[in-house]
């Protein structure tokens, strides 16, 4: 349906998804499921990643393995809700590196707001996953992705939840070039431009704040 959109439907990630839904879920448990879901999101993400050929000795004997090969990770949350993916990534890929981006929108005009840039000095050599759990109106991401390639950064992917139809199609019309995983493409947006059914404010639920 959309280039470049890969909508992983993995039984254990859609179970954890409903959980997350769940009004009555605790912030406790909001995040620890948060932090259980993009660890297992980062297997997709990282699927192809480069190896190569190196020679080890087994117990029994020589043999020929795979290791990691000539490029290194950046993770790259939105804050503050992005932040919530950041440990679960790190439990897979703990030699990445991890940058910041601080955006938030404006409730009056639903326009994002940036303040705050933090990367890597080596961001244009690193792939750059970008994380946020909620992609709605695709403002903060869209915005994101051109902060992080006025810096360098060329190969970046992002990373959220549950996304929509609006949000999807805001990001590529300006950043075509960008894979973004999710698990759900959810129905659209409420009056307040919020995802339907979606999870709610998800940096509320992940921090206790409302």
């Amino acid at each position: 349906m959309y280039k470049n959109v890969i909508e992983i439907k993995h039984p254990l990630l859609q179970h954890k998804l409903t959980m997350l839904r769940d009004k009555n879920t605790s912030s406790k448990d909001f995040r620890d499921l948060v932090n259980e879901v993009s660890m297992l999101m980062a297997y997709e993400v990282t699927r192809n990643l480069p190896v190569k050929d190196i020679e080890i000795e087994t117990p029994i004997c020589k043999t020929t393995g795979k290791s990691l090969s000539g490029l290194d990770v950046a993770i790259v949350p939105i804050m503050r809700a992005g932040m919530g993916m950041v440990g679960g990534m790190l439990n897979l890929i703990p030699n990445a590196k991890v940058g910041h981006i601080g955006i938030y929108r404006n409730e009056e005009t639903i326009e994002p707001v940036e303040y705050y840039c933090k990367l890597p000095s080596d961001i244009s050599d690193r792939l750059v996953i970008v994380t946020d759990p909620m992609l709605a109106t695709g403002g903060s991401l869209r915005d994101a992705v051109t902060m992080l390639k006025k810096r360098g950064a060329v190969n970046i992917k992002a990373m959220t939840l549950v996304s929509t139809d609006v949000g999807i199609k805001e990001v590529q019309s300006h950043h075509p070039d960008i894979e973004i995983y999710t698990i759900s493409i959810d129905a659209g947006l409420n009056e307040k431009s919020y995802i339907v059914p979606g999870l709610g404010d998800a940096g509320d639920r992940l921090f206790g704040t409302k």
